[in-house]
């Protein structure tokens, strides 16, 4: 069995339901590869055996690296879905979205903006686009494995996506996928606020319904 091969590295794999999963993020499963013994299938969903299409990615290696990780394109596109239909209803996402429209948080980002810094994802730059305290502009939603310092932007490759705010702080535009985003980094795999995840392990179950 693919724990017992891990039960000397506790801080690797946990077992949960009898399932092994990464101690960095119980919520990912790890699968022995059905195709390929000296690789692994990484997932949200529980059901053995995985389903290949639905898989987050394989590894060689676990914990995943950027090295040994091979993402999965159609579970990249699923994710990007989900985040269209319900980022905006995120409640961390329009946190943010109230701080972006302070006027503590415009101060920070226009002297941002005059310093001609960017990140150059989706539709917003430096701490998520010119705007803020009755102007409006963009912000970032961020993979939660590495959290910016407050005031500060995430590293591009940690950034899902934009969406645009009022200058009162609600979210008024629909989300854009950054394009840089990367599911593994060398700070952890794709971790997401407990609403979004929700959503997305129900469209991964309603898609394994499908092709059941």
């Amino acid at each position: 069995m693919l724990l017992s091969r891990f039960r000397g590295t506790p801080r690797i794999l946990a077992a949960v339901r009898g399932l092994s999963t990464l101690s960095s993020n119980p919520s990912i499963k790890v699968f022995a590869h059905p195709d390929n013994p000296k690789s692994y299938l990484l997932s949200l969903l529980d059901t053995t055996p995985p389903n290949l299409s639905l898989a987050i990615g394989s590894t060689t290696a676990v914990p995943p690296t950027p090295d040994s990780f091979q993402q999965n394109q159609r579970f990249l596109s699923i994710l990007n879905e989900v985040l269209a239909q319900h980022a905006a209803d995120d409640p961390d996402l329009q946190s943010q979205a109230l701080a972006f429209a302070s006027p503590g948080g415009f101060t920070f980002i226009q002297a941002r903006n005059q310093r001609g810094t960017g990140t150059g994802a989706g539709g917003a730059s430096a701490e998520g686009g010119a705007g803020g305290a009755g102007v409006g502009g963009w912000v970032h939603l961020s993979d939660q494995r590495n959290p910016p310092d407050f005031g500060r932007i995430a590293w591009p490759e940690d950034i899902l996506g934009s969406v645009e705010v009022n200058g009162q702080g609600s979210i008024i535009g629909n989300f854009q996928a950054s394009g840089t985003y990367r599911i593994v980094t060398n700070q952890g795999i794709l971790g997401l606020s407990p609403f979004l995840k929700g959503k997305l392990i129900v469209r991964l179950q309603e898609e394994e319904e499908i092709l059941s």
